[in-house]
């Protein structure tokens, strides 16, 4: 009985000897991250996901960064792209590790421009036809306007102001037929 005792303690000694030489000096976020993903995710920059991003457009991040993680190369991941024509979804436990954030959508600066950030600019309301042309007051009169008077023919006026007033009359005229 004694012997037994002094054999599972040597073999339990001799795993926890093993397990320790083994083990790597990474931080338990990286252990962690590894054992979630499946493999150990490479450094990536927002820079990189950013450069494949340009290039394609339609691609979703997180399948870029997904991809940047495990091969953690701009030049293999875009190859990728290039021969298969998409990058595969992440699975669900990256999302676990790094979460979706909600991105606007923005068109991209010209490559000399300095960019900003979007959260830095204010969101513009919705602008309607009737609030930029200052139509509300007429919206009421819009059932008076006959069919004829929508399309009918401009008259030739003498003086360009007169033919300005007239087209801004004809477009107000259109944009509240359109609203009916």
């Amino acid at each position: 009985m004694g012997e037994v005792v002094n054999v599972l303690v040597a073999f339990a000694v001799i795993v926890f000897l093993f397990r320790w030489a083994t083990s790597s000096n990474d931080s338990s976020e990286q252990r962690s991250a590894a054992d979630t993903l499946g493999f150990r995710p490479k450094n990536v920059t927002q820079e990189m996901v950013d450069t494949i991003s340009h290039m394609f457009p339609d691609i979703p991040a997180d399948n870029i960064r997904y991809d940047l993680l495990r091969t953690g190369n701009v030049e293999l991941t875009t190859n990728k792209i290039l021969e298969r024509g998409f990058l595969e979804a992440p699975p669900p436990a990256y999302h676990t590790l790094y979460p979706r954030t909600p991105i606007p959508a923005s068109t991209p600066a010209a490559p000399g421009a300095a960019r900003t950030p979007t959260s830095a600019t204010p969101k513009k309301l919705k602008e309607t036809l009737i609030s930029r042309y200052g139509l509300q007051d007429r919206l009421q009169t819009v059932e008076a306007i006959k069919e004829e008077e929508l399309g009918g023919k401009a008259v030739w006026e003498d003086s360009a102001e007169k033919r300005e007033a007239s087209l801004k009359e004809r477009k107000a005229r259109m944009i509240l037929a359109a609203r009916q």
